[in-house]
């Protein structure tokens, strides 16, 4: 059980806040990777909360593994993002206030696999294809970066 489901135990559906980890998965292509969640079946990047006793480095890296079965060994931080436009209420009721860390991942390895059911789908989108249904936060983090996001270099390592 993660803490964030053991605060829940103790304060319910009030909101909190959440430090996190949210990763940029570029191909050879200038893509993105997003994540058709299986929660809100809407479009996002993935990512998630810190545990107990973590680096963000290490939330990201666990979460990009856990969500898309790829692994990086080195992310680079692109920003800081919180506040009101990071705000997510769940379907349950549960109320969340988001401090986003938004990395891009480097010498990324592996083949996408949906491994913790959080998924539905993985694909990666150009900034003119885009899907209609993008989570919130997520299309909250596009309007803020605008064009810089889409000018990072590949995340695959070379060999």
């Amino acid at each position: 059980m993660g803490y964030i489901s053991e605060l829940r135990k103790l304060i319910g559906s009030r909101p909190i806040i959440s430090i996190g980890a949210t990763i940029l998965v570029v191909n050879d292509d200038k893509k993105i990777l997003f994540q058709h969640r299986s929660d809100t079946l809407d479009w996002g990047l993935p990512g998630g909360s810190m545990e107990l006793n973590e680096t963000l480095e290490e939330v990201a890296a666990r979460e990009l593994h856990e969500e898309t079965g790829l692994v990086a060994n080195e992310f680079d931080l692109i920003g800081v993002f919180s506040g009101p436009d990071y705000y997510f209420q769940y379907s349950n009721g549960d109320e969340i206030y988001t401090v986003i860390h938004l990395y891009v991942a480097k010498n990324v390895r592996g083949v996408l696999e949906m491994k913790d059911g959080e998924s539905l789908n993985l694909t990666y989108f150009s900034k003119n294809e885009l899907p209609e249904n993008l989570e919130k936060r997520t299309k909250t983090l596009l309007d803020n970066l605008e064009d810089k996001m889409w000018d990072l270099g590949s995340s695959f390592a070379k060999y």
